[in-house]
């Protein structure tokens, strides 16, 4: 537990940032999701469409400390394979 003023704010702080990184991270593996159950459907226009989102949420993340650069780019570059597969 915190004993000192700083330490105190610094664990407000911390919990402040992981739930806001919690939600980040959680909205963008169910817009993946919904991507994927898409793609299995094969309903192309819905995925496109989910696609950007899920692009757009992915590349958020990666700015933040909730996901690695490498990571949000390779799961970017797989759903974009996946999507362009349904053609």
């Amino acid at each position: 537990m915190a004993n000192h003023k700083s330490s105190e704010k610094r664990a407000k702080q911390e919990k402040t940032r992981r739930m806001a990184n919690k939600v980040k991270t959680a909205r963008a593996r169910t817009t993946v999701k919904s991507l994927r159950e898409a793609v299995a459907k094969g309903d192309a226009s819905t995925a496109k469409t989910l696609l950007v989102k899920a692009q757009s949420l992915l590349a958020k993340l990666a700015k933040s400390p909730a996901m690695k650069k490498q990571t949000a780019s390779r799961k970017t570059s797989r759903l974009t394979k996946l999507v362009a597969g349904l053609k």
